[in-house]
């Protein structure tokens, strides 16, 4: 399926996994399922939660091809593709086209610190040579580096630019960024899930939130909530939500591995994939499965 989603709700979808480098194919097919059957407006692979920058660049292809023959034409796929290689990206770029994928998610490339000018020539660059429409992603606790909004506000002018996804949790920046003179050409999807409801208010065109993987239709219904107006039961649902967040996300220590390993604790308790993660992740504590497990099965009955 072609058509990239311009609203609604996109969850960055977890790489079920057997092991470090072993798909767990059975687990991704019930995910997708899971996911489209929940009423998502397209899935994000290869981000964050889909644990993109540890999994090797074999299981990133077989990862783009499968999931884009099981969402065939339900749903789009976007494919992250950032990486510390540029080469790399671009490649990871061509099979996501090869696949049928709807467009690409690209973040500043990790580890150096770089410039504005750098990051500038390194987007452009990029730009040039992808075939598919682009998403940035500001994504600064992660990348060290944030998109600055003249930057955002000069690409999005091209055509290749159709959206942008912050996952700053920085308000300020997002009120900026939704100020953008040429706001209405690009969709402003918002990462963090706490923030979905005051940013859907705000302007936001949807959210990619980490937990519809596990609840997508809890996201699906608050996007459709605020879009009718009815903030009540919208505050009911981001309620919900937070509670999701501080059971699943729980951790001694500020780590995206509190995230991953409880989202795919929680999905193993649906019974849709295995909770393994990859190297350097590790999987939740004995003490954290239980409270996912209690929460999973108060909210399911």
């Amino acid at each position: 399926m072609k058509d990239y989603p311009t609203k609604g709700i996109v969850p960055p979808m977890v790489t079920p996994l057997l092991d470090q480098d072993t798909l767990d194919v059975g687990g991704l097919e019930k995910l997708v399922d899971h996911l489209v059957t929940g009423g998502v407006h397209g899935l994000f692979i290869m981000g964050t939660t889909g644990e993109g920058p540890s999994l090797s660049y074999r299981l990133r292809e077989e990862l783009i091809q499968r999931t884009c023959s099981l969402a065939k034409n339900r749903v789009p796929v976007l494919v992250g593709i950032t990486d510390t290689s540029m080469v790399e990206a671009l490649r990871i770029a061509k099979t996501a086209e090869k696949e049928g994928a709807a467009a690409l998610v690209l973040a500043p490339p990790f580890y150096f610190n770089i410039t504005d000018q750098e990051l500038r020539e390194y987007m452009d660059e990029v730009l040039e040579q992808i075939q598919l429409p682009l998403f940035l992603y500001n994504m600064p606790p992660l990348t060290k580096k944030s998109i600055p909004l003249p930057m955002i506000n000069e690409l999005a002018h091209r055509p290749e630019v159709v959206g942008v996804k912050d996952s700053s949790g920085d308000l300020f920046y997002f009120h900026k960024l939704n100020r953008l003179g040429n706001r209405q050409q690009y969709s402003l999807l918002v990462g963090p899930e706490e923030l979905l409801m005051e940013t859907l208010l705000l302007g936001a065109d949807g959210g990619v939130p980490g937990g519809a993987n596990i609840f997508p239709q809890l996201y699906v219904d608050l996007f459709e909530t605020i879009g009718e107006g009815n903030i009540d039961r919208g505050r009911k649902l981001h309620n919900r939500i937070v509670e999701l967040c501080s059971v699943v996300y729980d951790g001694t220590e500020q780590s995206s591995g509190n995230i991953i390993s409880g989202i795919k604790q929680a999905l193993s308790y649906r019974n849709i994939c295995s909770s393994a993660v990859a190297h350097p992740l590790q999987k939740v504590s004995k003490k954290k499965a239980n409270r996912i497990k209690s929460f999973i099965e108060e909210y399911t009955d």
